[in-house]
């Protein structure tokens, strides 16, 4: 939206793209190839939208980094089809959107709508059922984990808004800066920011259109973790993983009576109503597995073990964090061990010197006392 911004954010973009090529993990790699230029002949259409799987995950790259991944009406199609796609795939309960290069998104491209050779304004993209840049005037059927670097701003903003879950590198920037140009937000930013960080807050953001750090929003509860530049996706992929590891309709479930409850419902006991009506038989039939499971595992004399130990979300990702955990809590228990057996020592050598002081103390003859007491004369 903002290729006029070059002087202005250049230096910045340049820095997150060089710590984006940091990233160690394959799938970056496998989209990075995906990203260099092909000749027309070759691709057809431009590959604005890369989406592939890692294991049971959707990744979706918003694939623009010269525009900084502003979003046309040909982009925008794209990545209405890539949900599209995703919701109906049974094999992928999350999906991940990210920005590939320097930026997340920058909002809708304002140089298609108009340049200097066009009198008129097109508005055709503003007018898209979906959204003017992918479907965020609807609600997305599975969870979408959104993976922050550098400006995340305008429209662009209103598409992290459209996901559940904000990952946001400490370096990057989010704000609303269509509001120097005086272009309206159109893709659910007015509706989802209020019921996230409060009308208050919202209005603040909204009205001003001024940049907003990541410590900032993750105090006022516009983003969800600050991770260090370079790391969103990885961050943001390893968090789906984790929604990807728990029974998937109870957790469909509590997700629509949340959203339902934030914008379906005007009061509380409507807001229970829907939380009732949305538990289905499967949901039932989860649930009934998930006691069986739970009896099975953990007897009556063994409800201790879960308990006293609290397990981070890290123990869901795979075997190797778990066991890091596991061996980490192994060190910390010895670790305690050894401070009891410092201090029962220490408590010990405390009695043993005090009997040694008392045993050393003269014992007064009882000619020395009959003397003491009697009466001078």
């Amino acid at each position: 939206m903002f290729r006029r911004f070059g002087t202005l954010v250049g230096q910045q973009v340049g820095q997150q793209a060089r710590f984006s090529a940091r990233r160690t993990f394959s799938a970056t790699n496998a989209l990075r190839k995906d990203a260099e230029p092909q000749t027309a002949a070759e691709s057809g259409p431009p590959k604005n939208i890369l989406v592939e799987k890692d294991k049971n995950i959707t990744l979706i790259g918003i694939n623009r980094p010269q525009q900084r991944n502003a979003i046309d009406s040909l982009t925008a199609s794209q990545l209405c089809d890539a949900f599209a796609n995703f919701e109906a795939d049974d094999t992928s309960p999350v999906a991940v959107l990210y920005g590939v290069g320097g930026s997340f998104c920058s909002g809708f491209d304002i140089l298609e709508m108009s340049n200097d050779e066009k009198e008129e304004i097109s508005v055709d993209i503003l007018m898209r059922p979906e959204g003017s840049v992918g479907p965020t005037r609807r609600q997305i059927k599975k969870p979408v984990v959104c993976g922050i670097n550098g400006y995340c701003i305008a429209n662009g903003l209103e598409l992290a808004l459209m996901c559940d879950l904000r990952v946001m590198e400490e370096s990057a920037v989010l704000g609303f800066f269509n509001r120097r140009f005086g272009v309206p937000m159109l893709d659910g930013g007015t509706i989802r920011l209020p019921a996230m960080i409060g009308l208050s807050r919202a209005l603040d953001l909204i009205l001003t259109g001024r940049p907003v750090g990541s410590q900032e929003a993750h105090d006022i509860g516009l983003v969800n973790r600050i991770v260090p530049t370079g790391t969103a996706l990885g961050n943001a992929l390893e968090l789906a993983t984790c929604l990807a590891k728990f029974p998937q309709r109870a957790l469909i479930h509590d997700r629509n009576s949340v959203y339902s409850s934030a914008f379906e419902t005007s009061t509380f006991h409507q807001a229970v109503q829907n939380e009732v009506m949305y538990t289905s038989r499967e949901i039932i039939e989860d649930m009934q597995n998930g006691i069986k499971w739970f009896n099975q595992t953990f007897k009556p004399d063994t409800t201790h073990s879960w308990l006293k130990r609290d397990r981070s979300m890290a123990d869901w990702d795979d075997e190797e964090v778990a066991e890091a955990a596991a061996q980490k809590e192994k060190l910390k228990q010895e670790q305690e061990a050894a401070l009891a057996e410092a201090e029962k020592q220490k408590q010990a050598e405390k009695a043993q010197k005090k009997s040694k002081k008392s045993e050393e103390k003269p014992v007064e003859s009882a000619d020395s006392k009959e003397t003491k007491d009697k009466p001078k004369e």
